[in-house]
């Protein structure tokens, strides 16, 4: 069986998308091929078979009117390549791949189609009509939460699989650091309190909230450090925030760092402050790291940790305030140990693993 899979662009930026795919693609039957296209960018993938970078205009695959001829090429190219491959399966990142291959695969039949949604988007009438043009049988829609997943139902009309992503707790253990050598990685003091943020930096993850409320509370003038681990184009603009608010050498910015997913017992909490998530995979790391994590009160994050979870208001900085004077009094290993129970990491593997495969089925 051979498996097109197809991602929007490549770069550290996309690292969790790419994480989701690739965790996807391990499980498709035995002896499939699978073949990676970027439409835009260059790195990262899948970790399985070839990779071929397309080097898209941005501004074309918008369709913008001044680019359709250019557009019009571009379908022509991939149409062609299509026919070429000859996929059996094909797995699409999101909305915006949908929207430019969708209507190439109605020429080209048999091709059964899966497209994977991992954040919130804007449906229009345009786009369910664009769904529904292809029977359930041969389109599976997915959502890697329960919570997207209803939303998107609601939106495009039809059914949309649950396929909440989990992690392989054995696998994820062992590739962890220990305490110490996770604060030597990053060069911090083996004592004092380590609150972590791991994300993109961008609008949508609350992170400029959490740097001033992590300014105002009274753990910043103890031995307490905010580590934020990504990278993103709010970079700058955070770090010059930290600054301004007397925090600077507080707050301390590491970039993405290939290793991310071992460094979470460098912390004693993980905070999410998040506007809105797809599923916010950094919660389960974190809880798979025995690091316990106060979250924002959004839908999929209860779907995930329930009555166990640590939730605050969006964008409430007082709140948050609040709470991290109180991380330091507060049972980090307890509170760890009752999310690990609400997560439940072993059947949320088995259920994952289950549902990838039916995914990728023929």
């Amino acid at each position: 069986m051979n498996i097109l899979n197809v991602m929007w662009s490549g770069g550290s930026p996309f690292a969790s998308i790419h994480s989701v795919h690739r965790q996807v693609l391990a499980h498709a039957s035995s002896g499939a091929q699978v073949t990676n296209w970027l439409l835009l960018g260059e790195g990262l993938c899948s970790g399985v078979g070839q990779t071929r970078c397309w080097h898209l205009s941005p501004r074309v695959l918008k369709g913008r009117l001044s680019h359709r001829l250019a557009l019009s090429w571009v379908k022509w190219r991939l149409r062609r390549a299509l026919k070429a491959l000859a996929p059996d399966v094909l797995l699409l990142d999101g909305l915006g791949v949908a929207r430019l291959l969708l209507p190439l695969l109605r020429q080209v039949p048999g091709v059964r189609i899966a497209v994977l949604f991992h954040g919130t988007t804007r449906l229009t009438r345009r786009d369910a009509a664009l769904f529904r043009q292809f029977p359930v049988e041969r389109l599976t829609v997915a959502a890697v939460s329960a919570t997207l997943a209803h939303s998107l139902e609601q939106g495009l009309g039809r059914p949309v699989q649950s396929l909440r992503v989990a992690l392989d707790p054995q696998v994820f253990a062992g590739h962890a650091l220990g305490r110490e050598q996770a604060r030597q990685a990053l060069a911090l003091p083996e004592d004092g309190l380590v609150l972590g943020a791991v994300g993109r930096l961008v609008e949508s993850k609350g992170f400029e909230m959490m740097i001033e409320a992590f300014a105002r509370s009274h753990a910043a003038q103890a031995s307490t450090y905010l580590v934020i681990l990504g990278d993103g184009p709010l970079r700058g603009e955070l770090e010059a925030q930290a600054r301004s608010f007397g925090v600077g050498d507080r707050v301390r910015f590491y970039g993405h760092r290939e290793d991310s997913t071992r460094l979470y017992p460098a912390f004693d909490w993980l905070l999410v402050p998040s506007r809105s998530e797809g599923l916010g995979l950094v919660l389960q790391e974190a809880v798979l790291s025995r690091v316990p994590v106060i979250c924002s009160d959004l839908l999929v994050f209860r779907e995930q940790l329930g009555d166990a979870g640590c939730y605050l208001p969006t964008d409430d900085s007082r709140a948050w305030t609040e709470v991290i004077d109180d991380c330091a009094r507060r049972d980090a290993g307890a509170k760890a140990s009752e999310q690990w129970q609400a997560l439940a990491p072993d059947q949320g593997w088995q259920a994952f693993r289950l549902g990838s495969a039916s995914l990728l089925a023929r």
